[in-house]
């Protein structure tokens, strides 16, 4: 029988009203083992708050234009909301946003009040009950009685959690456990959690590889019956717009291999190219072989000579990636527990005009997908003190408080030195105590209204936190911040304080 929409809105509901780990495994368990085959992928991505084939580009806006009164009973399955969903990103073009429009109300016609809250926050990305990729990966294995670890490692080597979730629930363990590592069938990639020095991380390790971090892609190169295909970090394949690197991987010696690196632009001096000018010739929207001139720099060997090297210690790992890639298509690396010889790695690193470094356990195995203890990453974090020139009222959990900051840096125009120049905006940082202080001080400041959006005297202060700027047409500046995020206010300050357009500008030429 197929399952309604709102079965899930309902368990939805019942996990976001739990802060007990085990009363959301239950109640997502007892839905998915209600799924039929084909509903249980859609239905797993909905739970999570996501979407089986990713965004579908529906804002905010285009939601609220499309909200009708609810149905009065529940009649939606999953299987048509997913369908829905599916011919609403397929629309594009000519007349495609009244379609989409005319669609998204369809679907909120036939919703009920509870299944539209769900709806919503799914769509939005702001669907906050707690079921993320740990609860849900537990609730899979409760529903299909197997091994959490078995749902875990099977969504590594699948490359997701959805294919786990189908295969654990309709074919069950035997077949859960055959999903394995095959060359051309990409996992995702394991992920480094930061380490404020070399210091830190290496008292928690002892004798380390220590790497440069670059600045660029994430790469996965696959080799299998003398076939080369790339994928990116999320798992999309990018052969086609790589021939350098195809043509570097294919040149390597031995049979089928997987290796894990970074795909990054170099310059003719051979410094970095920008991480923005590397996306460019990278991205989705690069045409065919633009990429010729991105480089691959390799740090990790998953699979070599026929075998699976997941399980294997680091160190070994680095001995087979350095028997079979050259040390012009490896990250340069050092084995080390002197806390002063890394940090003078890192110094090198960042002179080179790289990110930092990356400090990694050699006995730990490779562990796909997973973001731990084993691999840290260390690379400085740069302050500036700008001016909050406008605010954005928040939308899903963050309604009603002012949350999106316009960020503005000072002006050195010597002919208006009481201006500022917009950079960037930011809502990372802020704590429901900053919201409720921010939405109060902001609307003390407010000058004028534009939609959602409240414009303020330029008076406060806020110290932010980003990783570095790069070249923008979207603000008068002409750079954006990088991964900015709100580290403090400083009530102590003036506007006449805060750092200028030329301090955030000079970011750029020293290679951030």
């Amino acid at each position: 029988m197929p399952t309604l929409f709102d079965d899930l809105a309902g368990a939805s509901e019942v996990v976001a009203s739990t802060t007990k780990r085990n009363e959301k495994v239950a109640a997502l368990a007892a839905t998915l083992r209600r799924l039929e085959p084909a509903e249980v992928a859609p239905a797993v991505a909905f739970l999570m708050g996501s979407l089986p084939d990713g965004r579908i580009g529906v804002g905010w806006a285009t939601m609220s234009n499309a909200r009708v009164d609810p149905a009065q009973s529940a009649t939606l399955t999953v299987l048509e909301v997913n369908e829905a969903l599916l011919r609403l990103a397929a629309l594009v073009g000519q007349g495609s946003v009244r379609e989409r429009h005319d669609l998204l109300r369809s679907v909120f016609a036939r919703s009920t009040e509870r299944e539209q809250r769900f709806l919503v926050g799914v769509l939005g990305g702001e669907l906050r009950q707690g079921a993320l990729d740990g609860v849900m990966t537990s609730a899979i294995a409760s529903a299909a009685d197997v091994p959490v670890a078995s749902v875990r490692r099977a969504s590594m080597m699948a490359g997701d959690l959805l294919t786990a979730a189908t295969v654990a629930l309709t074919e069950g363990r035997e077949a859960l456990d055959a999903l394995a590592l095959e060359p051309n069938r990409p996992v995702l990639p394991m992920l480094a959690s930061p380490s404020a020095d070399v210091d830190a991380a290496l008292a928690a390790m002892g004798t380390a590889s220590v790497e440069w971090k670059l600045d660029g892609a994430r790469l996965q190169a696959h080799r299998a019956g003398g076939r080369v295909r790339l994928f990116t970090r999320n798992l999309n394949e990018v052969t086609d717009r790589l021939p350098r690197i195809v043509d570097t991987v294919a040149a390597l010696p031995g049979g089928d291999l997987v290796l894990d690196g970074e795909a990054l632009g170099v310059l003719d001096d051979g410094s970095p190219q920008r991480f923005q000018d590397t996306m460019g010739d990278f991205g989705a929207d690069a045409a065919v072989g633009r990429g010729s001139g991105i480089r691959a720099f390799f740090f990790d060997v998953m699979h070599a000579d026929g075998a699976s090297l997941l399980d294997e210690p680091l160190s070994l790992r680095r001995d087979v990636l350095a028997a079979v890639v050259p040390a012009a298509a490896r990250l340069p690396s050092i084995v080390t527990a002197d806390p002063g010889e890394a940090a003078q790695f890192l110094d090198r690193a960042i002179a080179a005009g790289h990110e930092g470094v990356m400090v990694k356990d050699l006995e730990r195995p490779y562990e796909a997908g997973r973001r731990g203890s084993s691999w840290r990453k260390v690379k400085p974090v740069y302050t500036f003190d700008l001016v909050v020139l406008a605010v954005e009222w928040g939308h899903g959990r963050r309604v009603g408080w002012l949350s999106n900051l316009h960020l503005g840096a000072r002006s050195t125009d010597p002919d208006d030195t009481a201006s500022f120049v917009m950079v960037g905006k930011t809502f990372k940082g802020l704590t429901d105590e900053l919201l409720r202080w921010q939405t109060e001080r902001f609307l003390s400041l407010e000058i004028g209204r534009d939609g959602h959006v409240v414009h303020l005297r330029p008076e406060q202060v806020v110290e932010i936190a980003i990783d570095g700027v790069q070249v923008s047409t979207r603000y008068p500046g002409g750079i954006a911040l990088r991964f900015a995020r709100v580290k403090r206010y400083r009530n102590d300050k003036a506007p006449a304080d805060a750092d200028t357009i030329d301090a955030l500008r000079a970011m750029l030429r020293h290679g951030s």
